[in-house]
C-alpha cells in the first residue's frame, strides 16, 4: 500500500492485557468525526508484543470503531509498556507518515507518552481535553487559519473553558479523557492494516526494566454502571450521603457526586462526576441536592433518563430533567427506597 497517508487523524490505540481501552475506541469515533471535515482519513496506531494471535480482532474492533486504517507495529519488547521504546516507535511513524492530528486518551500510559512524542518532534500538546473540533480560526493581526484543531478543556479548577490551538506545529496533539466522547461501532465498516517495523535495538532505550506488574482493581466504575445516583452540596451532610448509598444500592447502581459534595467531604473524588470529574451516560440518573451548574451537567446531561430533586423549584438542573420532585431529599429518597424495595 503505498504512503500516501499525510495529513490524516491518528488515535493512539492504547492496550491493556491485551484489551483495547474504550477511551481509545471513543477517540476512534471522534477522529472520524474530524476527519470528515477535514476530508481525510482516520489512522490508529497500534503497538504490540510480535506474534501475538490477537492482532486480527483488535485491529477489526478499531476499524469498526471509526478507523480507516490501523498501522501495526508489533515487536517483542513491546509487551510490557515502557516510554523509550514506545515513543521512539511512534516518533518513526509521525515522521514517516506526518499525520496532522494526533489524539491520546488521557490515562497514566497516555499522559506519560504523549509529552515525550510532542517534545521530541517538537510539537505543543492540550491534556485532559473534553471537547474537539475543527474550525477556521483568525488572530488578532487577521492571519487566517483553516481548520484547526480547537482542543477544549477546563482550566482554573474547572470554573473557566479554556479553546486552545495550535498554530503552526504538526501534528496538533491532545489527551482526552475517558467518556467524554461516546463509544460506537459499526458492525459492518471496512479498512486496511498497514504492518509497520522499527528497530528496537538501541540499549539506551531500555534503560528502565519491567520488574513487576501489579494492577489493583477499580473500586469504582461509574461509567458502566446502568443506575447513577448522585449527590450534590445540597445532601448536607455525609450521613446524608448514606442514603444515596442505600438507594444505589436497591437500583443496582452507584453513587456519584457533584465537585461542591466532594469539596464539602461528603464523598471520595473517585465518585465525581462533571467537568473535573467522570462523564457518564447511565440509563438512569438521580439528582439529589444538586443545583445543575454547567461543569456537573456536561458530565450527565446524555443520560437516558434523569430525575432531580432539589428543594429549589428553580433550580437550573430541573431544565434538563425528565422528572423534577420539589422536595426534601431527606424526606424524598426514603419514600423511594421503600417503593423500589416493593417492587
Amino acid at each position: 500500500m503505498p504512503n500516501n497517508h499525510q495529513n490524516e487523524v491518528w488515535v493512539f490505540a492504547e492496550i491493556q492485557d491485551g484489551t483495547l481501552q474504550d477511551v481509545s475506541l471513543e477517540l476512534c469515533g471522534k477522529a472520524a468525526q474530524l476527519a470528515e471535515k477535514l476530508d481525510v482519513k482516520v489512522s490508529a496506531v497500534l503497538l504490540k508484543e510480535e506474534d501475538a494471535s490477537d492482532a486480527a480482532a483488535l485491529t477489526d474492533k478499531l476499524i469498526r470503531c471509526g478507523a480507516d486504517y490501523v498501522y501495526l507495529l508489533e515487536h517483542k519488547t513491546l509487551a510490557q509498556y515502557r516510554t523509550q521504546p514506545y515513543a521512539f516507535a511512534v516518533v518513526g511513524l509521525i515522521k514517516k507518515y506526518k499525520p496532522q492530528i494526533f489524539l491520546f486518551g488521557a490515562t497514566p500510559l497516555g499522559r506519560d507518552l504523549a509529552p515525550r512524542i510532542a517534545s521530541e518532534v517538537r510539537t505543543g500538546l492540550t491534556a485532559d481535553c473534553t471537547d474537539l473540533q475543527i474550525e477556521n480560526v483568525t488572530e488578532k493581526d487577521g492571519t487566517l487559519h483553516p481548520n484547526l484543531l480547537l482542543q477544549i478543556r477546563p482550566a482554573f479548577g474547572g470554573n473557566i473553558v479554556a479553546t486552545i490551538v495550535n498554530y503552526d506545529q504538526r501534528p496538533q496533539m491532545a489527551t482526552v479523557r475517558e467518556g467524554v466522547m461516546p463509544l460506537k461501532e459499526y458492525p459492518q465498516r471496512s479498512g486496511g492494516v498497514i504492518r509497520e517495523s522499527a528497530v528496537l535495538d538501541d540499549e539506551t532505550l531500555f534503560c528502565v526494566e519491567v520488574i513487576k506488574r501489579t494492577i489493583e482493581k477499580r473500586k469504582l466504575n461509574l461509567k458502566g454502571t446502568k443506575v447513577v445516583v448522585a449527590g450534590g452540596a445540597g445532601v448536607g451532610s455525609k450521613e446524608n450521603f448514606d442514603l444515596l448509598f442505600t438507594l444505589a444500592e436497591t437500583l443496582g447502581g452507584a453513587v456519584g457526586a457533584s465537585r461542591a459534595a466532594v469539596d464539602c467531604g461528603f464523598a471520595g473524588a473517585e465518585h465525581q462526576i462533571g467537568q473535573t470529574g467522570t462523564t457518564v451516560r447511565p440509563a438512569l440518573y438521580i439528582a439529589c441536592g444538586i443545583s445543575g451548574a454547567i461543569q456537573h451537567r456536561v458530565g450527565m446531561q446524555d443520560s437516558a433518563k434523569i430525575i432531580a430533586v432539589n428543594t429549589d423549584k428553580d433550580a437550573p438542573i430541573f431544565s434538563i430533567a425528565h422528572y423534577g420532585i420539589v422536595g426534601d431529599l431527606r424526606q424524598v429518597v426514603p419514600m423511594l427506597i421503600q417503593a423500589f424495595k416493593e417492587r
